[in-house]
Protein backbone atom coordinates (compact mmCIF):
# COMPACT_ATOMS: atom_id res chain seq x y z
CA UNK A 1 0.00 0.00 0.00
CA UNK A 2 1.29 3.28 -0.78
CA UNK A 3 -0.03 7.20 -1.17
CA UNK A 4 0.14 8.44 -5.20
CA UNK A 5 -0.40 11.92 -5.47
CA UNK A 6 -3.20 12.28 -8.07
CA UNK A 7 -4.24 15.51 -9.23
CA UNK A 8 -6.23 15.60 -12.65
CA UNK A 9 -7.59 18.91 -12.23
CA UNK A 10 -6.72 21.19 -15.30
CA UNK A 11 -6.50 23.84 -13.24
CA UNK A 12 -4.35 22.52 -10.39
CA UNK A 13 -6.97 22.80 -7.60
CA UNK A 14 -7.58 20.59 -5.28
CA UNK A 15 -10.77 21.88 -3.00
CA UNK A 16 -13.87 21.41 -3.59
CA UNK A 17 -13.48 18.33 -6.51
CA UNK A 18 -12.59 15.70 -4.40
CA UNK A 19 -15.54 13.46 -5.63
CA UNK A 20 -14.79 14.26 -9.52
CA UNK A 21 -11.32 13.59 -8.87
CA UNK A 22 -11.87 10.01 -7.16
CA UNK A 23 -14.78 8.58 -9.69
CA UNK A 24 -12.41 9.75 -12.51
CA UNK A 25 -9.33 7.28 -11.24
CA UNK A 26 -11.82 4.75 -9.92
CA UNK A 27 -13.41 5.05 -13.81
CA UNK A 28 -10.02 5.56 -15.81
CA UNK A 29 -11.91 8.83 -17.32
CA UNK A 30 -10.42 11.98 -17.42
CA UNK A 31 -11.38 14.76 -15.03
CA UNK A 32 -13.32 16.77 -17.62
CA UNK A 33 -15.88 13.75 -18.53
CA UNK A 34 -16.41 12.90 -14.39
CA UNK A 35 -17.01 16.61 -13.74
CA UNK A 36 -19.26 16.73 -16.98
CA UNK A 37 -20.91 13.46 -16.17
CA UNK A 38 -21.77 14.35 -12.40
CA UNK A 39 -23.18 17.76 -13.61
CA UNK A 40 -25.70 16.08 -15.44
CA UNK A 41 -26.55 14.05 -13.21
CA UNK A 42 -26.97 16.42 -10.80
CA UNK A 43 -29.18 17.94 -13.35
CA UNK A 44 -31.03 15.28 -14.04
CA UNK A 45 -31.86 14.95 -10.54
CA UNK A 46 -32.61 18.73 -9.59
CA UNK A 47 -29.63 18.34 -7.16
CA UNK A 48 -26.23 19.66 -6.89
CA UNK A 49 -23.63 17.55 -8.37
CA UNK A 50 -21.33 16.63 -5.20
CA UNK A 51 -24.91 15.22 -2.98
CA UNK A 52 -24.24 12.07 -2.27
CA UNK A 53 -27.06 10.68 -3.74
CA UNK A 54 -26.08 12.54 -7.12
CA UNK A 55 -22.98 10.82 -7.79
CA UNK A 56 -24.02 7.38 -5.86
CA UNK A 57 -26.45 6.81 -8.44
CA UNK A 58 -23.97 8.04 -11.27
CA UNK A 59 -21.66 5.31 -9.52
CA UNK A 60 -24.74 2.35 -10.19
CA UNK A 61 -25.65 3.51 -13.58
CA UNK A 62 -21.41 2.53 -13.87
CA UNK A 63 -21.94 -0.59 -12.18
CA UNK A 64 -20.57 -0.28 -8.86
CA UNK A 65 -22.37 -1.08 -5.10
CA UNK A 66 -22.14 0.78 -2.40
CA UNK A 67 -20.75 -1.03 0.67
CA UNK A 68 -20.93 0.05 4.68
CA UNK A 69 -17.15 -0.29 6.33
CA UNK A 70 -17.92 -2.83 9.12
CA UNK A 71 -18.45 -1.11 12.41
CA UNK A 72 -16.50 -2.75 14.36
CA UNK A 73 -13.77 -0.29 14.82
CA UNK A 74 -15.56 2.76 13.27
CA UNK A 75 -12.69 5.39 14.51
CA UNK A 76 -9.69 3.27 14.15
CA UNK A 77 -10.04 1.73 10.24
CA UNK A 78 -8.25 3.65 8.00
CA UNK A 79 -8.08 3.91 4.52
CA UNK A 80 -4.43 2.50 4.86
CA UNK A 81 -6.07 -0.49 5.91
CA UNK A 82 -8.80 -0.44 3.75
CA UNK A 83 -5.76 0.08 1.14
CA UNK A 84 -3.92 -2.94 2.43
CA UNK A 85 -6.97 -5.64 3.13
CA UNK A 86 -7.71 -4.49 -0.74
CA UNK A 87 -4.71 -5.33 -2.78
CA UNK A 88 -6.89 -5.47 -5.88
CA UNK A 89 -9.44 -3.81 -8.08
CA UNK A 90 -10.47 -0.06 -7.93
CA UNK A 91 -12.78 1.09 -4.98
CA UNK A 92 -14.13 5.07 -4.00
CA UNK A 93 -14.07 5.40 -0.32
CA UNK A 94 -16.25 8.28 1.49
CA UNK A 95 -14.89 9.71 4.25
CA UNK A 96 -17.02 12.50 6.29
CA UNK A 97 -16.19 15.49 4.13
CA UNK A 98 -13.92 13.59 1.85
CA UNK A 99 -14.09 10.79 -1.28
CA UNK A 100 -10.58 8.87 -2.09
CA UNK A 101 -9.73 6.56 -4.95
CA UNK A 102 -8.06 3.35 -4.21
CA UNK A 103 -6.69 1.23 -6.73
CA UNK A 104 -4.91 -2.06 -6.16
CA UNK A 105 -3.96 -1.45 -2.81
CA UNK A 106 -2.45 2.37 -3.63
CA UNK A 107 -4.77 5.52 -2.05
CA UNK A 108 -4.61 8.09 -5.14
CA UNK A 109 -5.25 11.53 -4.06
CA UNK A 110 -3.99 15.09 -4.06
CA UNK A 111 -3.06 15.11 -0.14
CA UNK A 112 -2.18 12.13 1.60
CA UNK A 113 -5.67 10.94 3.07
CA UNK A 114 -4.18 7.39 4.41
CA UNK A 115 -5.17 8.22 7.58
CA UNK A 116 -8.48 9.09 7.44
CA UNK A 117 -11.34 7.06 8.08
CA UNK A 118 -13.89 5.94 5.95
CA UNK A 119 -17.92 5.08 6.35
CA UNK A 120 -18.69 3.54 3.30
CA UNK A 121 -17.47 2.21 -0.33
CA UNK A 122 -18.31 2.09 -3.95
CA UNK A 123 -16.60 -1.27 -5.90
CA UNK A 124 -17.70 -3.01 -9.39
CA UNK A 125 -20.04 -5.82 -8.78
CA UNK A 126 -18.15 -8.81 -8.96
CA UNK A 127 -20.87 -11.14 -9.98
CA UNK A 128 -21.25 -8.40 -12.69
CA UNK A 129 -17.49 -8.12 -13.54
CA UNK A 130 -17.24 -12.03 -13.98
CA UNK A 131 -20.41 -12.32 -16.11
CA UNK A 132 -18.92 -9.70 -18.45
CA UNK A 133 -15.94 -11.69 -18.53
CA UNK A 134 -17.81 -15.01 -20.02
Amino acid sequence: MSYVYYNPNPTGRSVGDCTVRAIARTLGIDWDEAYCALALQGYCMGDMPSADNVWGAYLRSKGLSRHLIPDACLDCYTVADFAAEHPQGAYLLALPGHVVAVRDGDIYDSWDSSNGVPTYYWSFDEEQTHREKE
